[in-house]
């Protein structure tokens, strides 16, 4: 079993290569001629080779090979895999041939099955704004499966479009949002019809079909998303702390009361002053060297550094199921889900859908007055 952590950490660092590598494919589908620096050609040949390393397992076999797109924005730290059989068309691995040439480029991308784009105009889409809060993907693979467009003329001319089948194996995902932090694999079959015009060919890939593609593309990766597991990602500071024994227990109060984590702590030698150095999350940063200071009277002040991106292992839809679990958690077992929490105050922000009652167990209000 590979590192999700680390198939997503290679994806965020190499954004720009990535971004590059895509570029370099534009051209090349357009024909036009390309100096490519033996710089960049070595650096996106060091990339695949990582790929491949990290992505190992039966279930990831050839599957860099099979790389269809980047996502989102075409350079974020999400794969489209295509894995339709017998769908042939330009690797974006193309640009490490050094036998092909910027015409011969061209003539493969003619190759191109029609409305290919919309498909990853979909997968962009899908991935920019996740079905929890709208907010962009990480760490997530798609895996095209099944692609069909059947055309037929019944009386009213229309035509019953595509099939996807599309399965996402994840990699790993706050705000930024993810899946399960062990590796899953989910298929779901949605099919979908869309309407030609009289006359229409469904080769025309700027037609009323490609939008409703694209939105079949978008609607097909988010319900796979979310028959696995989700987890939300949030972004984690660095906090350092210095402060004297007599306040120490002041600031593992404050850390502990904002979800904060203490990594180690340690001593400066020749003084009285302890070093601690902690993880806290941003969305809890809010007013924390304020409320830090008045509770260690100014004797300790944190520095917070914007550290990394860190999956909050408890799911937003969990429910209690067991007996044990409502014994120990209630009934509704919503105080202290962390993930709930932020995924919530994220859709409100946004106006987003908020499952929630605003009156519990409401009672007819009674009002005493004073007898005299």
């Amino acid at each position: 079993m590979f590192s999700l952590s680390e198939v997503t950490s290679l994806l965020e660092r190499s954004a720009e290569l990535i971004r590059t590598l895509e570029q370099i494919n534009m051209s090349l589908r357009e024909g036009k001629s390309l100096d490519i620096s033996h710089r960049t050609l070595e650096a996106i040949t060091g990339f695949k080779a990582q790929l491949e390393s990290l992505l190992q397992g039966r279930k990831w076999r050839n599957a860099v090979e099979h790389v269809w797109a980047f996502g989102p924005r075409r350079y974020g730290p999400n794969i489209l895999l295509n894995s339709v059989e017998g769908y042939q068309r330009p690797s974006v691995w193309q640009c490490l041939d050094r036998g092909v040439k910027a015409g011969e480029a061209g003539a493969q991308a003619a190759v191109i099955r029609d409305l290919d784009n919309s498909i990853v105009s979909g997968f962009q889409l899908a991935t920019l704004s996740g079905p929890m809060c709208e907010e962009p993907l990480m760490g997530v693979c798609f895996s095209v499966e099944k692609w069909d467009i059947q055309s037929s003329a019944p009386p009213q001319h229309q035509d019953s479009l595509e099939e996807d089948s599309i399965s996402h194996g994840t990699l790993e995902d706050s705000k930024v949002e993810g899946s399960s932090e062990t590796l899953a694999e989910g298929t779901t079959d949605r099919p979908l019809q869309a309407r030609h015009r009289p006359g229409a060919a469904s080769a025309d890939c700027y037609g009323p079909v490609s939008g409703q593609l694209i939105a079949a593309m978008k609607e097909a990766c988010r319900h796979a998303f979310q028959a696995q597991p989700q987890r939300l990602m949030a972004a984690m500071y660095t906090c350092e702390i210095m402060a004297t024994a007599d306040v120490l227990g002041r600031v593992y109060g404050v850390l502990g009361k904002r979800e904060g984590r203490v990594l180690h702590e340690e001593m400066k030698e020749g003084t009285g002053m302890f070093i601690i150095k902690a993880v806290l999350p941003v969305a809890e940063s809010f007013g924390f060297a304020d409320e830090f200071r008045k509770k260690t009277s100014g004797l300790a002040s944190p520095q917070l550094v914007f550290s990394h991106w860190e999956v909050i292992s408890s799911d937003p839809y969990w429910v209690p199921t067991t007996e044990e679990e409502y014994l120990h958690f209630g009934e509704k077992a919503d105080s202290a889900n962390q993930s709930l929490k932020y995924m919530n105050a994220v859709r409100r922000r946004k106006g987003l859908y908020v499952e929630e009652k605003i009156v519990e167990h409401a009672e007819k209000q009674r009002t005493l007055g004073k007898n005299k």
